[in-house]
């Protein structure tokens, strides 16, 4: 065997469909289109959202709500890994720097600090925004919180 003689397993390859050419094909005529209407013709495109007349569906749905341009998307953070990360690398000051370093957050996030889990280490911690349970439960662990 060799470059010269390599052909494909056997059924593992089919024939194309080759339509249009002449009735002894069997695919002749109308070329598997059917008999007259806009589909049949040359030059058809599918509208976008056309149901054959019927009013589509964007329109007789209603027009509902909005998209807030002020919303200000923020990436939670739990007191639990600021514990964690406190921990594992014996840390006092927890700000976005030692957040982007572990990986939980890249440069352009705004972080808040939300309150689920419990926090044990004494911290100062730094972030944009702070739940009340968050803000509390660094408080009581003698910590101090930093709004940026």
């Amino acid at each position: 065997m060799n470059l010269s003689n390599l052909k494909p397993a056997e059924g593992s390859t089919k024939t194309r469909k080759r339509i249009g050419r002449g009735p002894g094909s069997g695919l002749g005529g109308t070329s598997t289109r059917g008999h007259k209407g806009a589909k049949s013709r040359s030059g058809y495109k599918n509208k976008i959202g056309f149901e054959g007349g019927q009013m589509p569906i964007q329109r007789r749905l209603p027009k509902f709500g909005f998209k807030n341009i002020n919303r200000v998307e923020y990436k939670a953070i739990n007191i639990d890994t600021l514990q964690q990360m406190a921990e594992a690398k014996q840390l006092t000051k927890i700000g976005i720097n030692e957040l982007m370093e572990a990986g939980f957050i890249s440069s352009s996030q705004v972080v808040k600090i939300l309150g689920n889990g419990s926090l044990t280490a004494k911290l100062e911690v730094e972030a944009h925004a702070f739940s009340k349970s968050a803000e509390a439960a660094i408080q009581a662990a003698g910590g101090t919180v930093v709004k940026l």
